[in-house]
């Protein structure tokens, strides 16, 4: 979708990244190469309700940021629903909003769960899902990818590393889907807020639970966890629950129903990758990086910091845009192109530095899965009407994808 073109040459003053509808209306290549060349370090305007902030948009300045943990914090938010309303009540118990001694050690805790020898296990139930999911659909022939497909791999493997019973994976995917986005801007505030202290009370009810029967899941590892002698508290070890269920979804279905509808979009790709012309990692890598499920994360200034020969004051919010590093033109040769055997692919879809994502080895994994699956089972893929862009200032991603599956004979 695109905006009128006369929006894109006005004042870029006039763009509001913080209202969802600029990203479901918007041609994003567009909007984001004019910040990139024009104003690349760019100060939002404040609004009656909202603060001012930065957003920076070239590959080069959001690396120095993700890697500056020194002069930039999390512990004030990391995304703009939190950033913009003073902070974020996890702050200093969730891993993704805590810094320092405390961040690294429990990322180290967590790490012990996420590491490819202990996810061996779940990374075969993963393909044995995508496997069945994908012979279902192929069965209907035409029927909506996100829901039947997509909307299973992620929550059901997150759900597995967890041990969430079967039983309750469908209403937290349900609040999951409230939380950080929508599937129209009929959702509300209040609704999100509503959804988030759903998914915390559900997880302070189980850590309860695993902390008198721990078993061998990501919940019991963190509710019978210490550090330097000192159980976690009951809030770090929920807070941590709502980051992992929320990270661990999110992000790859996103990726996910975007790699089928860019596959629906660039024919010649689908092909290359159906012929074994590129490879599964490389295929892999740029869909991640023509996704960019997460569009943007913030970080606070500690200290007056210049960047791109513009002051930033201590104290002031800065955004991270993902989803404008991630086609760079200083960086990425072509950067509009949909190229399933570019390399070398640096892209920022898991962020960087001190704060990349725990679950990038799992991500990688689940879309690995799904692509030798659509690879060997499906022989072409057509649409079948319209994609529903999901409404969010911070996810970008579609929430319904009809399209049409021919079997292999």
């Amino acid at each position: 979708m695109t905006v009128p073109s006369t929006e894109l040459r006005g004042d870029l003053d006039a763009i509001d990244l913080t209202d969802p509808r600029t990203f479901v209306d918007a041609d994003l290549f567009a909007l984001w190469q004019r910040f990139r060349a024009e104003r690349p370090v760019h100060r939002h305007r404040e609004t009656a309700q909202l603060p001012a902030f930065w957003a920076l948009t070239r590959y080069h300045d959001v690396m120095a940021v993700y890697k500056d943990n020194q002069r930039f914090t999390s512990e004030r938010g990391n995304v703009l629903s939190t950033l913009l309303q003073g902070g974020d009540s996890a702050a200093g118990k969730m891993l993704a909003v805590t810094d320092g001694e405390r961040h690294r050690a429990i990322r180290n805790l967590m790490l012990r769960s996420f590491s490819p020898r202990a996810l061996k296990h779940v990374v075969e139930q993963v393909r044995i899902r995508t496997t069945d999911l994908l012979t279902r659909a192929l069965a209907k022939g035409t029927f909506d990818y996100a829901a039947e497909v997509a909307e299973h791999i992620p929550m059901g493997t997150i759900c597995d590393l967890m041990a969430v019973p079967p039983q309750d994976r469908q209403r937290l995917l349900d609040w999951n889907k409230q939380v950080l986005s929508a599937d129209s801007a009929d959702g509300t505030a209040t609704e999100a807020w509503l959804a988030r202290n759903e998914i915390l009370l559900y997880f302070s009810e189980v850590a309860r639970a695993r902390r008198r029967n721990p078993g061998d899941d990501v919940i019991s590892a963190l509710a019978t966890a210490a550090i330097d002698g000192v159980p976690l508290t009951e809030d770090e070890i929920v807070f941590n629950c709502y980051s992992l269920i929320l990270g661990g979804d999110e992000s790859s279905r996103m990726a996910s129903i975007g790699a089928v509808l860019a596959f629906t979009q660039h024919p010649d790709q689908w092909r290359a990758f159906k012929s074994g012309q590129v490879s599964l990692e490389s295929a892999t890598e740029e869909i991640l990086r023509w996704t960019t499920p997460a569009m943007h994360f913030g970080r606070r200034a500690l200290v007056d910091v210049e960047i791109g020969g513009r002051l930033i004051p201590a104290g002031d919010i800065v955004t991270l845009w993902n989803t404008s590093a991630n086609f760079d033109e200083e960086v990425f040769a072509d950067p509009q192109a949909f190229d399933l055997a570019r390399t070398p692919n640096k892209h920022v879809t898991f962020g960087y530095g001190p704060h990349f994502c725990l679950g990038a080895f799992l991500g990688r994994e689940e879309l690995k899965a799904l692509l030798e699956g659509v690879r060997g089972l499906v022989a072409d893929i057509e649409p079948a009407g319209p994609a529903g862009r999901v409404y969010s200032n911070f996810l970008f991603g579609y929430s319904t994808l009809p399209v049409s599956f021919h079997p292999e004979r």
